[in-house]
């Protein structure tokens, strides 16, 4: 660890906290974090940017609550939502794209098909599936009592609905990817070609087929299997409804509804809800008899837990010694389905064309800049200092938690400012007026406008430490308008490809499917670096065909498109991370193993 950076570090933290002390009477800590689901549908979820101790403590984590009591008949739970911003309140699978609204559905809405703890769909959901011989069809046949809250079956039709929003035309969501253009006819739909979807047969109520243009291993990880209550939202393929006054709809927005365990009862828009217990569940009856979710800012989040004002919360890593601490709570901890990255600015979103559109003409077209300027982050000092221990360097786009996919031979671009220093010296920016900042390959001044965004104590500290870091081998970068950006507006800045953003920290949730498309596909709206080459394209082809039934055929893929982004970085992962959940210690039948999908169903509490 360089000591003049962790100096650094160190200062920028201890002012902050002085300042918040002498603002506040305590010390505040760091943002909320926390997002994909079990679903590989929740990839591209948008997320939360967050004395070491020693590493068996940091890392032997339980994943499953120690009390083994009786849950009493009608207990009642707060759950704490950890975000320094509302929560937008988009509430439906189709059209949300933040974090925030993924914890606030988890509650009343399912998919119909569960999965395991391999994150593939299994017969013990609501629904039970068969795939042809040929892996190009897959069956879904709903169970029996699979009801809507409002008493109405879940219906085939209802799913067929969620594909005919997610293919419309008009629709302006971020998921519309490769597994939904798979489907036969869904491009010549998704065109305005045909008012059908040629590949979508619905059998009778309960039954429904689907028929892909290619057989694809992400059937079994990335199959799309949430309804949409078509009778309750209203129906877009009618004309009864536009898909703008769908998604502004109180009957997503106020009045949603799943068939989940739980029911919506009442919403305060981005501060809370109220759930109670849906008696008709499929399952059986849940064990709670409601819910309150209520938004706690990241630097109040343990105070909360401790008075036992909420029972749940993620907890923020730079939060873990004083978490320990708290009598009334237990910590339980798993690498999560997440990272944090630095992306570069490198071209625009072709509406028309519905396809990213690279631009040589942006400050970071020239990838040996983008080279340096990740060998130029510590993030080992950052996992260490910051996050005691609970996030690590990040070395590929693959994540650690996808053990087959993962090559944990590659070591990315680890910290080396004199490796940084030799790229951007071999790319011709040079410090021409020794103000000791480098100039473009032009002789030009070359300053970046860096976005980032709040959330507690360490969110500026962060983004000043990779500043500095980055001043260190020569390169100035300030940030956008001087500030941090709320979570919302930060994520709008780079939907609408905001031309003064030329670099910024962003987080994803992976999902459940390794198939990285829907993050970095020619044709994936959540690729908001803009980048496209034909290799990128053939690797993520190849990744998902027929061939990629053959796990070792698609770990090679893998490796080679692992290799391909750490030598193109269209964005720089910064670390991986440990999901730190908080739960009160009167919680029973609660798990966080990837494994167990009856948490929300069985959950209860013992006092």
């Amino acid at each position: 660890m360089a000591k003049k950076q962790l100096l650094l570090l160190v200062g920028l933290m201890l002012a902050l906290s002085v300042f918040l002390a002498a603002c506040t009477g305590k010390e505040k800590s760091e943002e909320g974090d926390k997002a994909a689901s079990k679903d590989g549908d929740d990839k591209g979820t948008e997320e939360t940017t967050k004395d070491e101790p020693a590493e068996e403590e940091a890392l032997d984590f339980p994943l499953d609550v120690s009390n083994k009591e009786a849950a009493i008949e009608d207990g009642e739970l707060t759950y704490g939502l950890v975000s320094d911003s509302p929560f937008e309140g988009t509430l439906s699978t189709v059209f949300y794209s933040g974090a925030p609204d993924a914890e606030v559905m988890q509650f009343f809405t399912e998919d119909l098909l569960a999965a395991d703890g391999d994150y593939l769909i299994t017969n013990e959901g609501a629904a039970t599936y068969e795939i042809s011989d040929d892996n190009k069809k897959i069956k879904v046949m709903i169970k029996d009592n699979v009801n809507w809250h409002d008493g109405e079956p879940v219906k085939a039709s209802d799913l067929l609905y969620s594909y005919e929003l997610l293919g419309h035309p008009d629709y302006v969501g971020e998921r519309y990817d490769f597994m939904k253009e798979n489907v036969v006819g869904m491009p010549d739909y998704h065109a305005g070609k045909t008012d059908k979807i040629s590949g979508i047969n619905v059998i009778d109520d309960k039954t429904i087929e689907f028929t892909f243009t290619e057989a694809t291993p992400s059937i079994l990880s990335g199959f799309w299997s949430t309804p949409t209550p078509r009778h309750h939202v209203g129906d877009v393929m009618t004309g009864e409804l536009t898909m703008e006054e769908l998604m502004a709809s109180d009957k997503i927005r106020v009045n949603p509804i799943g068939f989940g365990p739980y029911k919506v009862a009442k919403i305060v828009p981005g501060e809370s809800v109220l759930y109670e217990r849906y008696e008709d569940y499929w399952r059986g009856k849940p064990a709670l008899k409601s819910i309150v979710l209520k938004v706690v800012s990241s630097a109040t989040a343990l105070e909360a837990l401790k008075k036992g004002e909420i029972d749940y919360a993620d907890i923020p890593a730079d939060q873990y010694l004083n978490a320990k601490t708290i009598e009334n709570v237990e910590l339980l901890a798993k690498v999560d389905l997440a990272y944090t990255y630095i992306g570069f600015n490198l071209g625009e979103w072709d509406a028309e064309k519905e396809e990213n559109v690279m631009d040589p003409t942006k400050k970071m077209a020239n990838k040996l800049v983008r080279q340096a300027m990740w060998h130029a982050m510590d993030n080992e000092t950052i996992g260490k200092e910051l996050y005691h221990g609970l996030r690590f360097p990040a070395t590929t786009l693959i994540i650690p938690v996808f053990e087959g996919f993962h090559d944990s031979s590659n070591e990315g671009r680890p910290y080396d400012p004199e490796k940084a220093k030799a790229l951007l010296d071999e790319a011709g920016y040079i410090d021409v007026d020794g103000d000791g900042f480098r100039e473009n390959d032009k002789g030009e001044e070359f300053v970046l406008n860096f976005a980032s965004m709040e959330g507690g104590e360490t969110a500026e500290p962060i983004a000043k430490f990779y500043m500095q870091n980055w001043a260190d081998v020569g390169i100035k970068v300030q940030l956008l308008d001087g500030r941090l950006h709320e979570f919302n507006a930060f994520y709008d800045l780079l939907k609408k490809d905001d031309k003064r953003v030329d670099i910024y920290q962003g987080a994803w949730g992976t999902g459940s499917d390794p198939d990285p498309e829907g993050l970095y596909g020619r044709t994936a709206a959540f690729n908001y670096p803009r980048f496209t080459s034909e290799k990128n394209d053939e690797l993520l082809e190849a990744g998902t065909s027929e061939k990629a039934f053959d796990t070792e055929y698609r770990k090679d893929i893998y490796n080679q498109w692992q290799e391909l982004m750490v030598e193109e970085v269209p964005v720089a992962p910064t670390v991986y991370r440990y999901a730190l959940t908080a739960v009160n210690k009167r919680i029973v039948n609660y798990s966080i193993d990837p494994g167990s999908d009856l948490w929300l169903y069985e959950m209860g509490v013992s006092e």
